[in-house]
């Protein structure tokens, strides 16, 4: 069984270093652009918050897939020209995501009590100034746990990039048959290889699980 993984050692590695490369990059990207989704989502301006809710609705509400059909195949024939297939991958995995990380990030601001916004603002603290030192730094502490499991999901949607050109860890099994190899093994070995990845952001958010707990 071992022997699988060995004789094919460069191929897993080049898929799961693209892999990890695309998780980190979309994963940062979907963190800022879904935090500042959710400050339009709780802004008092009703075209900020319009603006949000339309995004996260129709991300939410459109499959995966077809944002990156959307990208690879649409984009280029609109004049919109990525410079390769891994950064439509790195656009689609992030436009995806921060819908999702948006709504975390948008409960998380909801459980601040609304009167320290309000004491914020009442010593002249501007909006931009009340969300990023007063509001966001408590939601953060809030949403550890949900923020994760959103990690977790990017990095298992970072498979569907495979179907789409990109060489990383989902398009190992098709290079394997080529060469002969047996799949279940070779699935084997893609799972092992998703939870030593996975397996940190778990007790990341064990870690934040406790340190949110309320003790008893």
């Amino acid at each position: 069984m071992s022997s699988v993984l060995l004789d094919n050692w460069e191929l897993f590695r080049i898929g799961f270093l693209t892999t990890i490369k695309l998780f980190l990059v979309a994963g940062a990207l979907s963190l800022v652009l879904g935090t500042l989704l959710a400050a339009c989502r709780v802004s008092s301006l009703p075209a900020l918050r319009a603006v949000g809710t339309g995004y996260v609705n129709t991300m939410r509400s459109t499959p995966l897939v077809l944002v990156f059909a959307f990208l690879v195949f649409a984009a280029p024939k609109m004049g919109v020209e990525l410079p390769s297939f891994f950064w439509a991958a790195i656009a689609a995995l992030t436009a995806y995501t921060s819908a999702f990380i948006c709504e975390v990030v948008r409960s998380g601001i909801n459980t601040v009590p609304a009167g320290q916004a309000e004491a914020a603002r009442s010593v002249g603290m501007t909006f931009l100034q009340v969300l990023g030192i007063v509001v966001l730094p408590q939601a953060f502490r809030a949403i550890m746990p949900p923020l994760t499991s959103t990690a977790i999901a990017l990095l298992k949607n970072t498979t569907i990039a495979a179907g789409f050109s990109v060489v990383e860890a989902g398009s190992i099994p098709a290079a394997m048959a080529e060469r002969g190899e047996n799949q279940m093994v070779t699935l084997f070995w893609i799972t092992v290889g998703f939870l030593i990845l996975i397996l940190p952001l778990m007790l990341a958010q064990r870690w934040a699980e406790r340190r949110a707990a309320v003790p008893a």
